[in-house]
């Protein structure tokens, strides 16, 4: 085995743990088992569990972003409303590898409030979300889609619904996210 296929085979065990058992939980022998490697062999690839938890919060959400998402130059006064909702719809998880990542980015929620490395990185990403909606709904309103008042409001509202739309699929609620993303949409829309 390469060095560069342990590595990735490391990676994809810590993650898999990392959402199967959480991250405290998640021990380098339990990672090194998993791989069918010695533990010590891990220190070859991340000199602590602490370097292998950082370098997969990085991997993970290199692209958690706004962007990523959301092309603001694409938006036009005929499909805004259509390309807010389908664009949005893929932030969430469809498949169980991204109820993985999303089961991942709760860990990592979870570790804020014990430690600083990760609270400043996740409020910058939410932050870019809440910076994008706002920029989204400027652009509606210069496109005449979108009323002037309360834009802040009306990006918080669909920053809100999106993040918490998969909060209630990881905990088993099966709700119907085409119809509440829509209906939140529909909400921050000049209404016809």
């Amino acid at each position: 085995m390469s060095n560069n296929q342990t590595h990735q085979q490391i990676l994809e065990a810590a993650f898999k743990l990392f959402a199967e058992h959480g991250i405290d939980k998640t021990s380098l022998a339990m990672i090194a088992a998993e791989v069918g490697i010695t533990k010590p062999a891990i220190y070859y690839h991340f000199s602590s569990k602490e370097a292998l938890i950082a370098f997969i919060f990085e991997e993970t959400f290199r692209d958690y972003t706004f962007s990523h998402y959301f092309k603001l130059d694409e938006f036009t006064k005929e499909n805004f409303q259509t390309l807010l909702v389908e664009n949005g719809l893929k932030m969430l998880p469809q498949e169980e590898e991204e109820y993985s990542v999303m089961r991942v980015l709760n860990e990592f929620l979870l570790a804020v409030s014990r430690q600083d490395v990760y609270r400043q990185r996740l409020y910058d990403i939410e932050e870019d979300f809440l910076l994008g909606f706002t920029a989204l709904m400027e652009k509606g309103v210069e496109l005449g889609v979108v009323a002037l008042d309360k834009i802040s409001a009306k990006a918080y509202v669909l920053a809100l619904v999106i993040d918490n739309l998969s909060n209630f699929m990881l905990m088993g609620f099966n709700p119907d996210v085409r119809e509440v993303w829509a209906e939140a949409v529909a909400g921050v829309l000049i209404r016809p």
